[in-house]
Parts: structure tokens; sequence; C-alpha cells
């Protein structure tokens, strides 16, 4: 039997229905901008989030690095929170790829208040200090444990941020686990950003690809440097394809998900193990209270046949997703719970 995967939600693999639909798309020479399967996906995306523009990318970091750099100058400041995904899973692209000083507002929820962020910037007129450019937010935010953020408690940011005469970027990754936990579009959850990077290969279970929006002239911006990073792909509809079926099956079916988190940290039984908090949306984070490290318990658990996360020496995570079922959840709080009578 297959061990039951909650390593990530970037595990799961396209259904039948989606590679029909992958095998059956209209494709064309997307470097050249005339792959129709494309345009549309850019089309709806853009339209779901209220923005003027939409670029398909490969990846949810190029979706971010390009946002960032074609709002910003080498040399000048980035501030994002000390847990961000682009400045913790994005291989030091912000002073790679975009020369960035990247400054951290360290918070244990993974939320950025204004006053936070005030405190990191550094003065507009001071010659001796990078100029601030760019503030980056996440929702849902993955290293603090798929935490969800309304539009209200971020608006105070937002507000200085532009009052500052700052960029606004949203990695939104898995920002449709965030609109459909509040029950809201993800227009309301985009407004007042200036581009925001969406995945589809995380919870919408398409097996590759992620959107960029804003305005025009930023994603124009990005176009031109996705082709200098060599992210210009040719008959990518068939990728888009699957993107586009996600959109009309996957997304409501995450409140599931969010249901399957929640039974896991409510109902899990283990001697070393505690949930950090209640989910948000479809991720569980554990800490680790014995003397095993975290690594060690996943060992242990994989043995046994369910997959996890060491998520730093002393925390463990758990995922659940589109290839996780009802009865997968049963059979992973039964293993865990022996592993750990063990």
């Amino acid at each position: 039997m297959d061990p039951v995967d909650l390593r990530s939600d970037t595990v799961t693999r396209p259904g039948a229905a989606m590679r029909r639909a992958m095998a059956e798309a209209e494709v064309g020479d997307d470097v050249l901008g005339d792959d129709p399967t494309v345009r549309r996906l850019e089309a709806r995306v853009a339209a779901l989030t209220g923005k003027e523009a939409a670029l398909y990318v490969p990846s949810g970091t190029m979706g971010n690095q390009l946002a960032l750099r074609a709002q910003s100058q080498p040399g000048q400041q980035l501030v994002c929170h000390v847990d961000s995904h682009v400045v913790r899973y994005e291989g030091g692209a912000p002073a790679a790829l975009g020369g960035l000083l990247v400054s951290c507002v360290h918070t244990e929820d993974g939320s950025m208040p204004w006053p936070r962020v005030a405190e990191v910037l550094n003065p507009d007129d001071d010659v001796h200090c990078a100029e601030p450019a760019i503030v980056a937010l996440e929702n849902t935010h993955n290293r603090c444990g798929g935490r969800v953020f309304p539009p209200e408690s971020q608006r105070a940011t937002l507000e200085g941020a532009r009052d500052r005469g700052l960029r606004l970027h949203l990695d939104g990754a898995r920002l449709w686990n965030a609109a459909v936990a509040l029950g809201r579009p993800v227009s309301d959850l985009t407004a007042g950003f200036d581009t925001v990077s969406l995945c589809f290969s995380k919870g919408l279970g398409a097996p590759v690809g992620s959107v960029l929006v804003g305005d025009g002239d930023v994603v124009r911006r990005a176009h031109r440097l996705r082709k200098q990073w060599g992210g210009g792909m040719r008959q990518v509809g068939v990728l888009a394809a699957a993107c586009l079926h996600a959109l009309d099956h996957h997304v409501e079916r995450m409140a599931d998900d969010h249901a399957r988190a929640r039974r896991l940290a409510d109902e899990l039984e283990h001697p070393e193990l505690r949930a950090v908090r209640t989910p948000e949306s479809n991720i569980v984070l554990f800490d680790v209270l014995g003397e095993q490290s975290s690594s060690d318990l996943a060992s242990t658990f994989a043995t046994a046949g369910v997959l996890v996360s060491a998520f730093g020496p002393r925390r463990v995570r758990m995922v659940t997703h589109l290839d996780v079922s009802d009865a997968d959840v049963d059979r992973a709080l039964e293993i865990v719970s022996t592993a750990g009578r063990a």
C-alpha cells in the first residue's frame, strides 16, 4: 500500500480528467504570444484577481522574483517577513537576481503590522541607506502554519506602504486556500497589491505553473525578464489547460482539505507531538516535545507508512491536499498513534 503523503500539497498528481484536458488542449508558441490556452488562462486569472494583466510562469518562485525585480532596482530595499518564502526558500534570489537588500519583520504568526514594517524601513532621503522600494507579504503563510490573513488585517500595512510610495507584492501561492477559508472572492484578497503571484501546482493540483498578475506596465517588464531568465516556453498550453481545469473543479473542494487538516490537529495522539495551533487552511504544524529530532520522527513515520516534513529541528509539518482522502487521514492518525506507543 502506498504511504499517506503529507509532506506537501505539491505532491499531487493530475487525475484522468485533468490529463484529458491537457491532451486536448489547443496550443501555439507562447514565446511568440500565440498559445490560445495560455491566453485564456491569463485573461481568466487577471479577471478573477481584478488586475489589468497576467503572465504564466513555470513556478511561484519565478513569479515572485519577476515581481520584485520588475518593481525595483539593484541596491534598493525589500521588506518581508523573516519566514517568508521569498527569503527562506528561493535560493537568495532577491539578492542574486534583483540586487535587493532584504530587511525582515519578525512576528510569530507571519503578520506584518505597519508599525513593525515601518521600524525596519530605511529613511527615504538618507544616501547612506538602501532606498526603500517594495514590501512583500504572504497569504497563506507557509512557515507559520498556513495562516490566513483577511484583507482587513492588512489594510493599515497597505495604506502605510502606499503613503511611503512603496510597491506592494503578495506571494499568493496558496491564496486560493485563503479565499476558500474566508469564503471570499480572490479579488478581495488581491485588492491594494501592485502584483500577486498565484500557484496552481499546490492545492489546485496542477502539475506545473503559476500566474503573476499586476498592471500592464509591470507585467510587460516581467515578460521581458521571464525571457532573460529562461522562463519562456513554447507549446505550454498543455500545462495551462491543467490550470484551467483546476480552476473549474478544484477550488471549492479545498474546504475538504482544511477540514482534514483540522482533524489531524485535533485527533492526532503522539506523546512527542503537539499541534502549534488549530489550522486555518491545509497546513498543520506540530512542535516536537521529546528528545527525538523532527527528522528522527519523520523517518519513523515514513517507515510506518506516513510521510511528513521535518520543518526545522523541533517542528513537523503535515499538509492535506487533493490526493489525501478521509480514509487517508484515518490511516495516518492510526499509524502515527501506533508509532507513538512503540
